[in-house]
């Protein structure tokens, strides 16, 4: 499942298209094979525009910035985003993803103004020594100096992150909960925690900042191409999980 999901996000759905417009053309099927390269062409060249990328990351972000004033919560959880494999910076083996380490961040900050307990989630996905929820452990109490309440780290998925963590704190009867991650990232995860019986309170972080203006915002850039397929891998996901849950 996984092989077919990232066949269908760029650049490897342009890599097939590739391969199959040079099969055409050895079949002698140059018309078919030359508007095949242009729709490779062309869709690499628009997914990486800033002007594409920033809409597609746009549609994702539905929940405005947390406002602490009104925060009625019983714990934070923190979604593990990935990890490095060399902490060769920290002296570890792995090390936290930046993507988690934003988390983490926004986490740490979280528990400072609220005093809620943090719960961290993140497994193994390819068996690794240790659990993305024990890395974010460690890095809590290397540079923060904060205690984690609790550890889930069986999970490989969002929706089996939603689906322990659940379990784990309906057993401590709690029952609202603070949820972070990318803005991007909480359209599809909050309505899984939410399937899972819990009350979520959406704590977005790095909201996509508008494309620049004028002409550079025609000009393609790995980066932006990148957010693109961010975006669209989320709103597969998204659906993925809406039909699952029914």
């Amino acid at each position: 499942m996984s092989l077919l999901k990232y066949l269908f996000l760029p650049p490897a759905v342009q890599a097939l298209m590739l391969v199959l417009a040079l099969l055409l053309l050895s079949l002698g099927r140059r018309i078919s094979a030359f508007l095949l390269l242009l729709l490779c062409a062309a869709s690499l060249w628009l997914l990486g525009l800033p002007l594409v990328s920033h809409p597609l990351q746009r549609s994702l972000e539905i929940y405005p910035a947390l406002n602490l004033d009104s925060v009625e919560a019983q714990a934070i959880v923190v979604l593990g985003g990935g990890r490095a494999f060399d902490g060769a910076e920290f002296g570890w083996p792995d090390a936290p993803s930046e993507q988690t380490l934003s988390r983490l961040t926004y986490g740490a900050f979280l528990h400072r103004q609220t005093g809620l307990p943090l719960l961290v989630s993140g497994g193994r996905v390819h068996n690794e020594a240790q659990s993305e929820a024990e890395l974010m452990q460690q890095l809590l109490q290397a540079s923060f100096d904060l205690p984690v309440a609790w550890l889930e780290d069986r999970s490989r998925t969002t929706y089996e992150n939603a689906l322990y963590t659940a379990q784990m704190l309906k057993a401590e009867e709690i029952q609202t909960v603070l949820l972070v991650s990318q803005a991007w990232h909480l359209h599809r995860a909050v309505p899984v925690f939410e399937h899972q019986g819990l009350e979520v309170i959406p704590a977005p972080i790095q909201f996509t900042t508008p494309p620049p203006k004028g002409w550079i915002g025609w000009i393609p850039t790995a980066y932006h191409a990148r957010q693109s397929a961010q975006a669209i891998h989320e709103w597969l996901g998204f659906w993925v999980y809406r039909l699952r849950m029914r």
